[in-house]
């Protein structure tokens, strides 16, 4: 830092000072970026004229947004994670939100400077820079803004008058919506430094999601693989109607695992969607197909209401869980309703929990040792459709091996794979083998 910008940063506190305003952060950048921890000035609402830099915010709140360097987000594995402003004095809150930081900016000669927005955000945002609008995540052209998920890593490129360094205003706008998982507003620094240094910090915040939900995508894979090695033996046992079953309910599973990935790496899917075709339509879909499918595999005639009963509790967790889901899409229920739903969804989980243990059970029973094959499977697929409750037993529900978060359910669907595989290529082994001599099994 030459002498010349530190009598330039000096005169520029001198002068807020004697303004009365709050002096602005100096920063020396370098050839590197500095995370923007602040403390920021935070306010609630929503008002255009916070973003202008000569808007007077001092007795706005502070927000500090440093956190200890091994707190994630419980999910990717995302480094420093700051909790939001639901810990911060603002318990429930939902809408619209402002931050704003006053810095001054001295980088190397001759280097331009970028930002790095905010990496993990309840749940949109925009951007300003001296009242210029640069960009952000989610769109804001409607009367309320459309979220596709809350960690999208962005870069901004500065204003030429800006990019040469100086003093700037920051204000970044943020909307936090009813489906918000991490507590409302800003819970990854913004960060500001050279393009070069900015460009490298963007690469390293993609590849750390690309890696965090690749853990999904495979998985969902195999379950494609499983679902046409399952039809692969329908042709051999066309009176079974295991091996269409389970060919669907792989293909429920597939979709909910590998959504994971397209939610996340692209800004396509909108939360609102995420949580009516995933959360509610697959995710009910997959465990009554589930039952279906291990019923056929075992072939269980008794109960004969069994399937009945199994379309009975489907439908009905559909219902719940819409109800359940319908204030995270904005729409407002008496409390009675709300808590209704949310018993209806738990106690119909444990009636499918039950369902399938005796399934289980039964098949085992009827079927000897072949049964006894087929269990570790059982137990692996019902480690992913379940996960919820056993956490609530107190089963770890995530790992951070190499600090990307890998949760029970994509290590019990991989494990699952690998054994039904097994066991439909033993089958699959036994037909060819019949076909090729059939005097064996005769």
């Amino acid at each position: 830092m030459s002498w010349r910008a530190l009598l330039f940063l000096c005169l520029l506190s001198a002068a807020y000072a004697a303004r009365g305003e709050t002096a602005p952060i100096t920063l020396s950048i370098g050839h590197d970026a500095v995370a923007l921890n602040g403390p920021w000035r935070f306010q609630v609402g929503d008002d255009p004229r916070w973003a202008q830099p000569g808007f007077d915010d001092s007795s706005w709140e502070d927000m500090d947004l440093s956190a200890p360097p091994d707190a994630n987000d419980g999910d990717v594995g995302i480094t420093p994670y700051a909790s939001g402003w639901d810990a911060k004095g603002h318990r429930g809150y939902q809408g619209y939100a402002w931050y704003r930081l006053r810095v001054a900016v001295a980088p190397a000669t001759g280097e331009a400077l970028a930002l790095l927005g905010p990496w993990a955000v309840d749940s949109t945002y925009q951007v300003y820079v001296d009242g210029r609008l640069l960009g952000g995540v989610g769109d804001f052209s409607g009367s309320t803004p459309r979220a596709y998920g809350d960690h999208y890593p962005t870069r901004f490129a500065l204003p030429p008058d800006l990019g040469k360094g100086g003093s700037m205003t920051l204000a970044i706008r943020v909307w936090c919506g009813p489906f918000a998982v991490g507590a409302g507003g800003i819970h990854v620094a913004p960060a500001i430094g050279t393009q070069a240094a900015i460009d490298a910090r963007h690469r390293l915040q993609w590849l750390t999601i690309f890696e965090g939900y690749a853990v999904d995508a495979v998985p969902a894979l195999l379950f494609g693989l499983m679902a046409m090695l399952a039809l692969c033996l329908w042709p051999f046992e066309r009176a079974s109607r295991a091996y269409p079953w389970l060919a669907v309910a792989m293909l429920l599973s597939g979709i909910q695992r590998g959504n994971q990935s397209f939610f996340f790496w692209w800004q396509i899917e909108t939360i609102p969607e995420f949580v009516l075709v995933i959360l509610v339509l697959v995710s009910s879909l997959s465990l009554g197909t589930w039952m279906m499918a291990w019923r056929s595999w075992f072939k269980l005639e008794r109960p004969a209401w069994l399937p009945k009963a199994i379309l009975g509790l489907t439908l009905f967790l559909l219902l719940a869980q819409l109800l359940n889901r319908l204030p995270v899409l904005g729409v407002e229920l008496p409390h009675w309703l709300g808590r209704t739903a949310h018993y209806a969804v738990t106690w119909t989980r444990y009636a499918f929990v039950f369902t399938f243990c005796a399934i289980a059970y039964a098949g085992v029973r009827l079927r000897g040792r072949e049964g006894l094959y087929t269990l570790p499977a059982i137990l692996a697929i019902g480690s992913v459709l379940f996960a919820g409750e056993l956490n609530a037993l107190h089963v770890p529900g995530i790992w951070f091996p190499w600090g990307i978060g890998v949760s029970l359910g994509e290590y019990a669907s991989v494990v699952f794979d690998v054994l039904l595989a097994v066991l439909l290529l033993r089958r699959l082994w036994s037909h060819a083998s019949n076909t090729i001599h059939p005097e064996v099994s005769a």
